[in-house]
């Protein structure tokens, strides 16, 4: 599994990319893939580049989670964030992570932020 860390964007597994626009991804859970092309910099340059827009949405999602490694932790806490995201939102990033590591396991707090990739301008969901 790619290591979760700051700046690591997820992506709906059912959402549309520019065509020709080529991303490492790697399956994480519940219809949410992991890119593992670069971080959330990366991607809103390249996604800018097409022409299209990267929007991110001010409604965060803070979640925690207990993992025997801090990977399992983290994974776990962002699960949980995730389902937080409203499905209008077909991306999110990790914007923070706090770890705290006890003697036998270990307590992330995560907090997310949707974003929205699309071509038009217009921010308009389905009613």
């Amino acid at each position: 599994m790619h290591d979760i860390a700051e700046r690591t964007v997820l992506l709906r597994g059912s959402m549309a990319l520019p065509y020709d626009f080529e991303l490492v991804k790697a399956e994480f859970q519940e219809g949410w893939n992991l890119v593992q092309s670069g971080d959330a910099r990366w991607l809103e340059q390249k996604i800018r580049q097409y022409g299209w827009h990267f929007t991110w949405i001010a409604e965060k999602s803070m979640r925690g989670g207990v993992g025997q490694t801090s990977q399992k932790a983290i994974a776990g806490a962002l699960k949980v964030a995730l389902r937080g995201v409203s499905e209008h939102y077909n991306a999110a990033e990790v914007e923070h992570i706090k770890l705290t590591r006890y003697p036998w396991f270990f307590l992330a707090s995560v907090r997310v932020y949707p974003y929205q990739i699309q071509q038009s301008a217009n921010l308009s969901f389905p009613r």
